[in-house]
């Protein structure tokens, strides 16, 4: 299951971007941006978070993913639409000459730190 892996990377890609004055930072949330076509099964990752943020400044964090749809461009007519099934051609005018817009992200968007208690 590569989606330990991801996970694993994502853990150290948000601890290296907490400031260095804030070390006792807690962070709330990381929001991700996954593509359809990423290889990636949400539930998965989340699972695989959950279990490697144990004992780190993310314990507790959740993961919020919001899934990318694969979006396609005609080079031929210029219509884009959303690709639902394994067939990457023109609706319009059955051009197979179409270029991915999106559906490949696994991108950190942002990352949320709990507020400190008074």
């Amino acid at each position: 299951m590569h989606e330990m892996g991801i996970a694993l990377e994502i853990i150290d890609i948000v601890k290296a971007s907490i400031p260095a004055d804030m070390p006792d930072a807690i962070v709330a949330r990381v929001n991700l941006k996954v593509g359809k076509l990423s290889a990636i099964v949400p539930e998965s990752l989340r699972f695989c978070f959950g279990v490697a943020v144990k004992d780190t400044p993310l314990d507790g964090a959740d993961l919020n993913i919001e899934e990318v749809p694969v979006l396609i461009r005609c080079e031929a007519c210029h219509e884009e639409r959303v690709v639902t099934e394994p067939v990457f051609s023109c609706a319009a005018c059955g051009s197979g000459q179409v270029i991915l817009l999106s559906g490949k992200e696994l991108d950190i968007v942002s990352i949320e730190l709990a507020e400190e208690d008074d």
